[in-house]
């Protein structure tokens, strides 16, 4: 097995834990409140980060998690994770899972506002029909406008804003420190809102799809790094991701008998033939590097 296919296994595998561990958090968040699973499942997942640290030594560079682009990344992390599953618990899984990849869309819109890179209007054209894409799944009508689907969108756009500031992260700063201060913040700002909406006693069948949630999260932190790390070419990496679409109809429809329409299925092929486009694109063309926040002009 080359180098290259363990890496596209690797994404692969991080596609399946992810998508899963979303939906254990739907169920969870059927007998308690949003918030006070995501805390939880947050303060698990720190546990199971912090076995890593320990284990590897690094928690030598805990120091780390004060450098701004780090400390702003993981309340960037937090907040999209917050707002997303709360959304979740209030929407269709399929749905909820397809709008999240508009993602990519805000992100090519950041990469010219932020990073100054070159789009032309063959990618603008794939943003714009990502978006319409987006606007078949939400299918928006004034007299029934579904606000938690928003929310996800809203989602997105802050996964956006946290993956660009991800490109300014120093390269000395471990990847199992990061995992590690993404988890905590989803913990820290889960918990902080049980205390609007106050804490109610969970069951032991709760706890449990949380604690193997948490291990789904801790995992997939690390199988998405091995990908990355690998030689195999981003844009397959990239287009494997939107295989989370396809994962969760089926989830949607197993679990709780989830069939989206006619336009909402168009939408969904619009939005994975758009990103895709847009990736293809990207790789074409290039990504220039930015330069470190800690580096000096």
């Amino acid at each position: 097995m080359t180098h290259s296919t363990r890496g596209i296994l690797w994404m692969s595998a991080s596609v399946v834990v992810f998508i899963f561990n979303d939906a254990l958090i739907k169920l969870a968040t059927e007998s308690a409140p949003a918030v006070q699973v995501i805390g939880l499942r947050g303060i698990f997942a720190t546990l199971w980060c912090l076995l890593l640290l320990l284990s590897t030594g690094g928690w030598r560079h805990m120091r780390a998690v004060a450098h701004p682009a780090v400390f702003t990344r993981g309340v960037l992390e937090a907040a999209a994770a917050l707002t997303y599953l709360v959304a979740l618990s209030h929407t269709q899984f399929a749905v909820a899972t397809a709008v999240n990849l508009s993602t990519p869309f805000f992100l090519t819109i950041l990469a010219v506002m932020v990073l100054k890179e070159d789009v032309r209007w063959r990618r603008w054209t794939a943003i714009a029909a990502g978006f319409v894409g987006v606007l078949l799944v939400i299918q928006p009508r004034p007299h029934d406008l579904n606000a938690w689907t928003w929310v996800v969108v809203f989602s997105s756009l802050l996964g956006a804003i946290r993956d660009t500031l991800g490109r300014y992260i120093p390269a000395n700063v471990p990847t199992t420190i990061m995992s590690f201060w993404s988890a905590a913040a989803v913990a820290l700002l889960g918990l902080a809102c049980t205390f609007i909406e106050g804490w109610q006693p969970m069951s032991t069948r709760s706890l449990l799809l949380l604690v193997v949630a948490s291990l789904l999260l801790a995992s997939g932190y690390q199988f998405l790094v091995l990908s990355l790390r690998s030689s195999a070419e981003m844009s397959v990496l990239g287009a494997l991701r939107y295989g989370s679409v396809l994962w969760a109809i089926v989830i949607g429809y197993a679990v709780w008998g989830d069939v989206p329409n006619e336009l909402a299925f168009a939408g969904i092929v619009v939005v994975i033939a758009s990103g895709l486009y847009v990736m293809k694109r990207q790789q074409a063309r290039g990504t220039p590097q930015p330069r470190l926040l800690d580096e000096q002009p």
